[in-house]
């Protein structure tokens, strides 16, 4: 089995309105990469957000009694933790510097998956040194898998090739340092492989094992997207090894009473 992943150069700076799959097609093209079927293209949460119109100016927000509560608890700007709560479900732990929180779309992730880094209605060469960035945030998108679908549909319609798209995003974990790359949204993939009854090596039959393969490809992804100023927020997949379904992000989701951190 080989994995291909290949990030494609020439994306240029995304703004609301952007037809995301006409951009991913020309990348596709300039990189003289045509579709296959069972090929895979990855993006960065970023630029679908960007795309779908979801960058926000704090200036223009106006904090809740909550927000400015949990704001001098956790040092942060009550109009950003404002926008925290008004993107998720649940406030679950809380500590300077830091809101975790069950985010609307059903996952438990650190400041709603609201950010800062890379975020700016202007490109980098007219921003000057980054002045005017610090009162821009980013949401995640509203539906990352209805984007993903809405995404794949076109593309396999210019392309005839039958494609599995991603949108992923940088998370911590509960149990390790360090961020990866974890699936939000997708279409034309599976989330999870069950491989319950599967034998082993010596013909036991695997009892609990199931396979987060939508996370896996989305860690390999991001390893070759890069998290700073790298600007290749696309990456084509080929080889990935299990057939291409339809599938959501629900699939991942630890139901809350098997969810042992809460």
């Amino acid at each position: 089995m080989t994995l291909t992943l290949t990030p494609l150069s020439g994306i240029p700076f995304i703004r609301a309105g952007d037809d995301l799959a006409s951009i991913v097609h020309d990348a596709l093209r300039a990189s003289h990469i045509t579709l296959h079927d069972g090929d895979a293209l990855v993006l960065a949460q970023k630029i679908v957000s960007k795309a779908e119109g979801r960058m926000v100016n704090l200036g223009a927000i106006t904090p809740s009694e909550r927000a400015l509560e949990l704001a001098a608890r956790t040092d942060k700007d009550p109009r950003f933790v404002e926008l925290i709560l008004r993107e998720s479900k649940e406030v679950l732990r809380v500590r300077p510097g830091l809101i975790i929180v069950e985010h609307r779309l059903g996952f438990v992730c650190a400041n709603a998956g609201i950010d800062h880094s890379n975020v700016s209605p202007l490109p980098p060469q007219r921003e000057g040194l980054g002045v005017g960035v610090s009162d821009w945030v980013l949401l995640l998108p509203e539906n990352p898998d209805a984007s993903a679908a809405a995404l794949r549909k076109r593309l396999e319609v210019e392309t005839g090739a039958r494609v599995g798209v991603m949108i992923i995003d940088s998370h911590g974990r509960a149990w390790r340092l360090g961020i990866v790359g974890i699936s939000i949204g997708f279409s034309g993939l599976p989330g999870l492989a069950d491989l319950r009854g599967w034998p082993d090596l010596f013909d036991r039959a695997l009892e609990v094992t199931q396979v987060g393969v939508a996370d896996e490809l989305a860690a390999a992804a991001s390893l070759v997207m890069g998290q700073a100023a790298e600007g290749t927020p696309v990456v084509h997949v080929r080889g990935f090894p299990y057939p291409l379904r339809e599938g959501s992000l629900g699939e991942l989701l630890r139901p809350k009473d098997e969810d042992l951190f809460r």
